[in-house]
């Protein structure tokens, strides 16, 4: 069987362990796409034809792929797998991602209503907003080939959370002193907005409030963690931190999470153009990322979910769909192999994470 049909898509998590009836997900699939080609045949107006071809040929292309990822589902729910060829493999991990575990695009931090498998999200949608509003993508000033690295979220009163690798592309280390600081000449900030512009409105962008980063509070030694002091670069003062979860969810493995962050891309990471048809070339803005912790060992430092995400996410909570408490501080995945957090109740007692005032809950 051609792999990615089964336990080898993009999340590493198979079809029938995220849909159930995978017929009924290959009849819908069908139905949507029968309405959106339905929709996209009506002739366009002369004088904006050109400007949606582009736009047009993307869809049609997502089209194809879809529909030869419906009839690898047909083949998965007649047990005849060994019939599906590399294209309806490459389908139904398409379908893995847009429906089974979607990126869903932040605008004026919040998401379009939801339905099926991820309707959950529309009665959290409350509580979810709250968790968006509290994450930013970290950016930089005087980077020789950057202007912008990762994720950081908030976790104390004036402390955002992200990770080594990210903060290391603007901080270093002073022996002497014994203290991170600043790479010379440049500066960070986090900013809680960079969503994709909503049409017709190009002041929603506008309102954003970076917070400016003013001090390095430390590096762990030993997990892919960075702590870090903020100011709020207006008056407005910085939003309650997000919960920190202090203890362990009754069960790990299967449970519902959900990633906020700034999905980026990375052709050394992730299949290129498997990445290009799914997410159609929108990068760098902030999206919202349903899934399922998948694995953790107790004592490790180390979780496992299957949320779709990109480079970078690195810095992006991981926080419960149940309280939405922060439970993991995602760090790294691959294509195929599925994604890695730290979970941050094994840090309870770190100073660390006590100096920045951490909100435990």
């Amino acid at each position: 069987m051609p792999n990615g049909a089964r336990g080898g898509s993009p999340v590493a998590t198979g079809a029938e362990q995220i849909f159930g009836d995978l017929r009924a997900i290959a009849a819908r699939v069908r139905a949507d796409l029968e309405a959106e080609i339905a929709e996209s045949s009506l002739e366009l107006p002369a004088d904006v034809a050109p400007a949606a071809e582009i736009s047009r040929f993307a869809r049609d292309e997502r089209a194809r792929v879809l529909e030869a990822g419906v009839s690898g589902l047909e083949k998965l729910a007649a047990h005849r797998e060994d019939e599906i060829d590399e294209a309806e493999s490459f389908g139904v991990e398409a379908i893995v991602l847009l429906q089974g575990r979607p990126a869903i695009l932040v605008q004026r931090q919040d998401f379009a209503p939801q339905r099926d498998e991820w309707a959950v999200l529309d009665g959290q949608r409350a509580a979810i907003r709250e968790s968006l509003s509290r994450v930013g993508r970290v950016e930089v000033t005087g980077h020789p080939s950057l202007d912008w690295i990762g994720t950081a979220f908030l976790v104390g009163p004036r402390t955002v959370m992200t990770n080594r690798h990210v903060a290391a592309e603007f901080s270093r280390f002073e022996a002497d002193r014994d203290r991170w600081t600043f790479e010379f000449g440049m500066s960070a900030r986090v900013d809680p907005a960079e969503e994709l512009p909503v049409e017709g409105d190009p002041v929603a962008a506008a309102s954003s409030t970076p917070y400016e980063i003013t001090e390095i509070i430390g590096i762990h030694p030993d997990v892919d963690m960075a702590l870090l002091r903020i100011e709020p670069s207006a008056s407005d003062g910085l939003p309650t931190p997000l919960a920190v979860a202090a203890d362990a969810p009754a069960s790990v493995p299967g449970r519902p999470v959900y990633v906020v962050g700034y999905p980026a891309w990375d052709g050394r990471r992730n299949e290129p153009e498997s990445m290009r048809r799914i997410f159609m070339d929108v990068y760098n803005v902030k999206r919202l990322q349903p899934g399922a912790a998948t694995e953790f060992t107790p004592g490790s430092l180390v979780m496992k979910h299957d949320c779709s995400t990109l480079g970078g996410n690195s810095g992006s909570p991981v926080l419960d769909l149940a309280d939405h408490r922060v439970l993991g501080l995602h760090f790294g995945g691959r294509y195929r192999s599925g994604n890695l957090a730290v979970p941050l109740w094994e840090l309870v007692d770190d100073p660390l994470l006590a100096r920045a005032e951490v909100n435990w809950v």
